[in-house]
């Protein structure tokens, strides 16, 4: 499940929870025993700083649990959250030496990491990888235009029900599980965090958690634990706005 508790993570790959969807899901053996060479782990408690706005990486890697947001810092000081990063989801771009985003840990967060170098010239000999990280920026690309919708044409009650939307796919498919059964997760963000990332006051977010509940749309244990009974329903109530916005 996606949450904020802390996850022991196996060092051996084919344990990897996030196996199926990393970068590396294509690779065969021997590719991911010369991953295995490069590769190490690291430990982010919550609210700790991955990687600074410009800072050079000598890494890049995947998020094996827990959950960071991407964040840009305005001249003047103001901030802006602009992505989320899930488990499964890549950090850093091979052949940029920095970030333009500060990525900092919402919650403990264990990563994968491969040095950068050697990750750089694995790429340029081993397509899977290479067509692998392709599909996940074309994702990320589509991913972005999706939530540019969102934000611009959505109702509150929209935003909330495609951000649930978001997060249970992804636990999901982390778990192999089918969407048409009851989904049940930890929702990752505070109610403070979701506020900043879709644009919404703090009121308004418990608001139109609270009315969900009260709807029937989903079900809500404490303030993190989520059921979904019917998952079309949730998607029914993160569709069109009366602008025609399409379904996220």
């Amino acid at each position: 499940m996606l949450n904020d508790e802390k996850t022991q993570v196996s060092n051996e790959c084919a344990d990897c929870p996030i196996r199926h969807r990393a970068v590396c899901a294509r690779c065969e053996s021997d590719e991911l025993e010369q991953l295995e060479e490069i590769k190490y782990y690291r430990n982010f408690e919550a609210g700790q700083t991955i990687i600074w706005s410009g800072d050079r990486m000598d890494f890049v890697g995947s998020v094996v649990s827990g959950i960071a947001t991407l964040t840009q810092t305005m001249e003047d000081g103001r901030t802006q959250m602009v992505g989320l990063l899930l488990p499964s989801d890549f950090v850093g771009r091979p052949g940029r030496d920095g970030s333009p985003y500060d990525v900092v840990a919402t919650t403990d967060l264990v990563m994968c990491c491969f040095r950068k170098r050697p990750f750089e010239d694995m790429m340029s000999r081993t397509p899977h990888i290479a067509h692998r990280l392709l599909e996940m920026t074309l994702d990320e690309l589509d991913a972005a235009r999706e939530w540019m919708l969102v934000l611009g044409r959505k109702t509150a009650r929209e935003k909330i029900a495609s951000l649930l939307t978001i997060i249970a796919r992804r636990d999901a498919s982390l778990n192999l599980r089918p969407t048409h059964d009851a989904l049940v997760f930890d929702l990752p963000l505070t109610r403070e965090a979701m506020a900043d990332y879709l644009g919404l006051t703090l009121e308004t977010v418990s608001r139109q958690i609270s009315a969900l509940k009260r709807d029937g749309v989903i079900e809500l244990e404490g303030k993190r634990h989520v059921t979904i009974p019917d998952f079309s329903r949730l998607l029914d109530e993160a569709g069109d706005d009366s602008d025609g916005g399409m379904l996220a």
